[in-house]
């Protein structure tokens, strides 16, 4: 533990900005690895696909979106169970665990050889990455106060965009080394891929600190400062009525815990439609307008459109910490996507389709970030953990249902168009929460407005 200096002893305001700086570059960019890492393993199937993996195991494009969604059957059955775990074991052990756990199952898809094999091994990836995303937000949450979450979160997501910006490329190198130990290029890259996770898991071990008392690279200052801001945080919504949100049995009840999760099913349909089928429709635009690309310049157009979405996420959600986050902050990009996706499949161009699938991207990670930062407002506890974990759990059934639909629509009808427009009612749905969510909001505070304003007791 470090020794308080004598400014931060005399000034709140700097010994607050100390903390959150040291909080911000000690935990938010290992984490932001760590998430990295977890969502490059987890769409790693699809720039194998398009890349010999459907033609050497002989998929067609429902059983390769029935092996892209059945990693979160698995996923779903533990995410509640793993997040309880979490919060009684701590975070340090029970992250770097399910990072190793999912690190070698990854590595055993450099030999997949059958479809049976792959959807056995997608499963297990699911089991084993259970936990990972919602333990990883309460460990965040439960390290900042509510006015910094946003800002934390957000940094904390920009890791998701930047996972294909740099990935996609990293994975088409990868898949360029054809020939490597003997292996075909997909192969290549699902190893390369794999061994990053065993790695980060086991310094994860030694790296993190389970809450800020344990932290020995905060002073006792700011130790103490970070400690007592969550505890009157957490006194403060008991204090407010929500102390029956403390509980876990109160989250799995809760109307606004169920919205929540519909509202994130939406998004997350329009994330994994794009993230699993985008290296394939990429990969159709030689057919479709007589254009031709190696495996590395289709890794850099599949980048392309999560480039700007990261600076998107960044400007709308410091925006948002500026204002306090909004329902609305979530339901315009909501509304934006819906628009949007269906529209580039009638573009005209290469170029103009990416454009259009940018203005997606960029729509649904803005909405990502800030829609986390709703849920944390009403739970706190064990209540946090399964609520959090429930919200995921439900919003990630659309990580089975979105490439097994579109997957099943693409055999079906010849092409995306139908999926497409699929993807737009899933998000057009998570517009129409958020803003119903808006209306609810501002509804009940003139209500309990007008309830102090006739209380004799408030004069």
């Amino acid at each position: 533990m470090q020794t308080a200096t004598h400014a931060e002893k005399a000034s709140p305001g700097a010994l607050e900005r100390s903390t959150i700086r040291k909080v911000s570059l000690r935990l938010v960019p290992f984490v932001a690895l760590m998430f990295f890492i977890n969502f490059l393993d987890r769409t790693a199937i699809s720039f194998a696909g398009p890349n010999g993996m459907t033609k050497d195991l002989g998929l067609d494009a429902a059983q390769f979106g029935f092996a892209a969604g059945v990693f979160f059957i698995g996923y779903i059955f533990l995410e509640v169970p793993s997040n309880l775990a979490l919060h009684k074991f701590g975070a340090r052990r029970w992250l770097a665990r399910i990072m190793v756990t999912w690190g070698i199952v990854a590595l055993l898809f450099t030999w997949v050889s059958s479809v049976p094999g792959l959807y056995g091994l997608r499963f297990a990836l699911g089991v084993a990455e259970a936990g990972f995303f919602p333990g990883a937000i309460l460990f965040l949450s439960m390290w900042v106060p509510q006015r910094h979450r946003n800002h934390i979160l957000a940094l904390f997501y920009l890791a998701q965009p930047l996972t294909i910006v740099i990935g996609a490329p990293f994975a088409a190198l990868l898949i360029e080394a054809h020939g490597l130990f003997g292996l075909a290029g997909w192969r290549v890259m699902f190893l390369g891929v794999a061994v990053p996770a065993i790695l980060v898991g086991i310094v994860a071990w030694f790296y993190l600190s389970d809450r800020p008392s344990q932290a020995r690279w905060l002073t006792s200052a700011e130790q103490a400062w970070l400690t007592a801001e969550l505890e009157a945080e957490q006194r403060q919504r008991e204090t407010n009525g929500t102390r029956h949100r403390h509980h876990a049995g109160a989250a799995l009840t809760s109307g606004r815990v169920w919205m929540f999760s519909l509202m994130y099913f939406g998004l997350v349909y329009g994330l994994y439609a794009l993230a699993f089928f985008l290296p394939t429709i990429i990969g159709g635009f030689e057919t479709q307008f007589g254009s031709h690309f190696n495996v590395f310049q289709k890794g850099l157009i599949t980048a392309i459109p999560y480039l700007p979405a990261a600076i998107v996420l960044f400007l709308w959600s410091r925006n948002a910490t500026k204002h306090g986050v909004r329902a609305w902050h979530i339901g315009i990009p909501a509304l934006v996507g819906a628009l949007s996706i269906p529209l580039a499949l009638y573009m005209k161009s290469p170029s103009t389709s990416v454009a259009v699938i940018t203005i997606t991207a960029c729509a649904i990670f803005s909405a990502l970030p800030n829609f986390w930062a709703l849920p944390a407002r009403f739970l706190s506890g064990a209540a946090a953990a399964a609520g959090i974990a429930l919200i995921n759990t439900v919003g990630n059934l659309a990580g089975f249902v979105a490439p097994y639909v579109t997957g099943a629509l693409k055999d079906a009808t010849g092409s995306y168009h139908a999926p497409m427009f699929v993807v737009g009612a899933f998000m057009l749905l998570s517009a129409v929460l958020a803003f119903a969510f808006c209306s609810e909001r501002r509804t009940r505070a003139q209500d309990e407005h007008a309830a102090v304003a006739l209380d004799p007791r408030a004069s």
